[in-house]
């Protein structure tokens, strides 16, 4: 008798663990990685290659939580138009699996745990956070009013990059904003090929994206910005006066990007989100690029 009410709660629990690690996206680390690129590239640059080993765990604990607060929050805000589109339409929200007030509660609890990331950080570091956490809680809304939600989700997915300059050096160089901006119009691309696998279900509902904005010029302006991108890193490339292994990153990145525009130009939805996904192999290669550059230098020093 007494076995009941404990296997009863137990139940319930793993259900809610369950739950919460569905709004968390924890099965879907591709969010993460996307976020996790650009911060190793700016730690990577602004320790010159040898970044504090803590101070990587700290930005890379904060982000995959601060990634995990921003998903909640998206489906908080999507609440009532997950169902009516195929692929969110099984998400906890769409199912009525969890309340509001739950949503907030994990939301303020995943932040907190940010929170205390940033306690071995300095006060210009800190400082930093507060316009990062802003911009990540306020996205899912821009798609009510704002033409190009991309736009704003690019702002704050590169945030950790001046962050992570101001940890090391204490000072946001020119160079941090660099990147921030070659991370912004690649997000902008990678985002806006997401939205396309959703572009008929987000027009029947009225959510805006750069897809529906971009219209007929949608793959037009995702490969301009691939190339904005590509460019701004090989500005970066001349001013950290980059070594043979960064720029053997170049071609392959390039050729990526090509493969990407023969499948994207079809708009077929399945081959768009799956196009968004191989996104995370060039913030790969543009990291090991890094990685290996200093490694040269420090071997050739």
């Amino acid at each position: 008798m007494s076995s009941t009410p404990s296997g009863n709660l137990w139940t319930r629990l793993r259900d809610r663990a369950r739950v919460y690690s569905q709004l968390m996206r924890i099965d879907k680390p591709i969010g993460s990685l996307l976020l996790l690129w650009p911060t190793w590239w700016a730690l990577w640059v602004a320790g010159q290659g040898q970044p504090n080993w803590f101070l990587v765990a700290v930005f890379t604990i904060g982000t995959v939580l601060m990634r995990s607060a921003g998903c909640v929050v998206n489906d908080f805000a999507d609440r009532h138009f997950d169902g009516a589109v195929a692929r969110t339409q099984n998400r906890p929200f769409a199912q009525k699996r969890v309340t509001s007030k739950e949503a907030w509660l994990l939301t303020l609890v995943l932040c907190l745990l940010a929170l205390l990331c940033l306690i071995p950080l300095n006060r210009l570091a800190a400082l930093m956070s507060l316009p990062a956490l802003f911009l990540a809680i306020s996205y899912p809304f821009t798609k009510r009013f704002f033409p190009l939600p991309q736009l704003y989700l690019g702002l704050a997915f590169s945030f950790g990059i001046p962050m992570a300059f101001a940890a090391i050096q204490n000072q946001v160089p020119a160079l941090a904003w660099l990147i921030f901006l070659a991370n912004t119009f690649w997000t902008v691309a990678y985002d806006t090929i997401y939205a396309m696998a959703d572009k008929e279900d987000d027009l029947k509902i009225g959510i805006r994206t750069s897809a529906i904005t971009f219209g007929d010029y949608d793959v037009a302006a995702i490969m301009c910005c691939h190339a904005v991108f590509t460019l701004l890193m090989v500005v970066l490339g001349w001013c950290i006066q980059a070594s043979w292994p960064y720029w053997l990153m170049l071609p392959l990145v390039v050729y990526w990007q090509w493969r990407q525009y023969q499948v994207i130009r079809t708009r077929h939805r399945t081959a768009c989100f799956v196009t968004f996904l191989r996104n995370n192999r060039i913030g790969l290669a543009w990291f090991l690029g890094l990685y290996l550059h200093y490694l040269w230098i420090h071997l050739a020093a």
